[in-house]
C-alpha cells in the first residue's frame, strides 16, 4: 500500500512538472501562428492517443462509449472546451502573459469548488466559504490594477473549471476519454492545417526541422502528462493531489518571471498573495484539518 502511494505521488509530481514547464515548450515554436500550433496539438494527440489505444487494445471500450449518445454528446462539449483552454493558453504563453496564466491555474480548483456547488449542489463548510471569499478578493484586486477583467486568467480557470464538471459526466479512463475528444476535433484542425499550407503559409516547408518535430511532438507532450496523472490519481487520495495541482502553476510562474521577465507588481503579489493563502485554507480543509468546523455529512465526494 505504502509502495502504491509513493509511486502515485511520483507520478502525479512528474505530470505536474511536466504540465508547469510547458510554456517553455510552447515559447520554442512561437513563430508558429497560436491556431496553428493548436490545431497541430489536437492532430498529433489524435495520431498518439490512437496508437496508445491499439498498444493496450481498447477498442472496444472505445465502442462502447460512442454508442452511448449522451456520453457522445457529454465528449463533445468536453473537447470544446479544452480545445479553448488548450488555445488560450498556448496564446497566452506566446503572447508574454504567463504570469496571467498562471494565475489562471491557481484560481482553478476554488473556481471548481464554487462550480461543485452550483451545478452538482456540493456543500461548502466555513472554511472553503472564507478561502472563496480570499481568492474573489485577490481577482477583484487584479481587474482593479488593470482597470480590466483578468480574461485570460479568468478564461483558462473557467474553461478547465467546467471541463473537470463536463468530465465527472463521462464514464471511461482518460486515454479514452482524450482519444474520443481530440477525434471530434482533428477533422477541423486537420482542415485548418491544410488550408495554411495551401496557401503557402502553414509550418511544413516554411520552418526548420526542429520547429516541425516540436509540432508532431506536441501530441506526445499532450498526452503523456495526463496518463502520468491518471495513474497518480488511481494511487492517491485527493488530499494529497489537492497539493500536487499547484506544483504546474508555481512552475509556470517561476519561468514566466525569472525566465521570460515578465512584469509582477507589488499588487500582483498582493493579488497572488491572497489567491495563495486561499488555496492553503481550502487544501487544510480537504485534509480536515479545520475538523472542528466540517460537517462530514455535507461533503460530496
Amino acid at each position: 500500500m505504502r509502495n502504491e502511494r509513493t509511486y502515485g505521488v511520483i507520478y502525479a509530481v512528474v505530470a505536474y512538472i511536466l504540465w508547469g514547464i510547458l510554456p517553455i515548450y510552447w515559447k520554442l515554436i512561437d513563430s508558429v501562428f497560436s491556431i496553428e500550433i493548436l490545431s497541430h496539438r489536437i492532430l498529433w494527440a489524435f495520431v498518439f492517443t490512437i496508437f496508445i489505444i491499439a498498444i493496450t487494445k481498447q477498442w472496444k471500450a472505445l465502442k462502447y462509449v460512442m454508442k452511448d449518445k449522451k456520453q457522445v454528446f457529454y465528449i463533445f462539449i468536453a473537447s470544446i472546451l479544452i480545445a479553448f483552454n488548450w488555445g488560450l493558453y498556448i496564446w497566452a504563453v506566446n503572447s508574454d502573459k504567463i504570469v496571467d496564466a498562471s494565475l489562471g491555474y491557481y484560481i482553478n480548483p476554488l473556481f471548481a469548488v464554487a462550480l461543485g456547488m452550483l451545478i452538482f449542489k456540493e456543500k461548502l463548510n466555513y472554511w472553503q466559504a472564507g478561502a472563496l471569499l480570499l481568492a474573489s478578493t485577490g481577482v477583484i484586486i487584479k481587474t482593479l490594477q488593470y482597470g480590466k477583467i483578468p480574461w485570460v486568467s479568468l478564461g483558462l480557470a473557467v474553461s478547465f473549471g467546467l471541463y473537470g464538471a463536463m468530465k465527472k459526466l463521462i464514464r471511461t479512463n482518460s486515454i479514452v476519454g482524450l482519444t474520443l475528444e481530440t477525434t471530434m476535433l482533428v477533422p477541423v484542425a486537420a482542415l485548418y492545417i491544410a488550408v495554411r499550407q495551401m496557401n503557402g503559409v502553414g509550418a511544413f516547408g516554411r520552418e526548420h526541422i526542429g520547429v516541425i518535430l516540436l509540432l508532431i511532438g506536441s501530441g506526445i507532450v499532450t498526452a503523456v502528462p495526463l496518463l502520468l496523472f491518471s495513474s497518480g490519481a488511481k494511487r492517491l487520495p485527493l488530499s494529497v493531489l489537492g497539493f500536487t495541482q499547484y506544483i504546474s502553476p508555481t512552475i509556470s510562474l517561476f519561468i514566466g518571471v525569472f525566465v521570460f521577465h515578465e512584469v509582477f507588481t507589488s499588487v500582483d503579489m498582493i493579488s497572488f498573495g491572497l489567491i495563495w493563502i486561499a488555496l492553503t485554507i481550502y487544501s487544510f480543509s480537504q485534509m480536515g484539518l479545520f475538523k472542528r468546523e466540517v460537517d462530514a455529512s455535507l461533503v460530496k465526494n
